[in-house]
């Protein structure tokens, strides 16, 4: 049986999963702001949100579970996630007649416990576009945080506490143009 990382009030985890058979779980523009919408309502309330990535076949999230002070309605928080994902599969299953899971088992999901692997997740989900050949370069990324993070607009994204770990903008825009190794990531 596969063991899970719970997910605790006031702790940072990575969040991703994939596609099941590792088909893709957004089709068109529509599905990513359909997930965007979905992640607003279910999550927003219960997490602070430091960095994201949507690829056509996966996802990664960094996500700060809120104090449970914080939080109106005290459900387990990996229960969110849940309604999260499967709203958003019913909804992709209705949209495209499909039936069938649409994520590969249950959402991964990493503690990160110490700043260095903090900032070096944000360059990972940043650059994922980037180390799967869709793009050159972070910026020309449109379903990341990384445009979110480098602009002045209004957000939910913790962009400013994102922005403070690289000391400033300048330094996280280079920082996102080197390489970056994580292990490699268990689907």
């Amino acid at each position: 049986m596969e063991k899970f990382e719970h997910l605790e009030y006031g702790k940072i985890y990575h969040i991703y999963n994939r596609g099941i058979n590792k088909g893709d779980v957004f089709f068109e523009t529509k599905n990513y702001v359909y997930f965007l919408n979905l992640y607003a309502k279910h999550v927003d309330p219960i997490a602070d949100t430091y960095a994201w990535c949507l690829m056509k076949n996966h996802f990664h999230l960094l996500v700060k579970i809120k104090d449970e002070s914080q939080i109106s309605e005290t459900k387990n928080p990996y229960q969110y996630f849940s309604n999260l994902f499967n709203a958003y599969a019913k909804g992709i299953n209705k949209t495209y007649g499909r039936t069938s899971s649409l994520f590969q088992k249950k959402f991964k999901r990493k503690l990160v416990d110490n700043e260095a692997y903090l900032k070096n997740l944000i360059l990972y989900i940043h650059n994922n576009p980037v180390n799967h050949g869709i793009c050159e370069n972070a910026m020309d990324y449109s379903w990341s945080s990384y445009l979110t993070c480098v602009s002045d607009k209004a957000t939910n994204l913790k962009k400013a506490e994102v922005i403070d770990l690289f000391e400033d903008t300048e330094n996280f825009k280079s920082l996102h143009k080197l390489s970056v190794e994580i292990p490699e990531l268990e689907f």
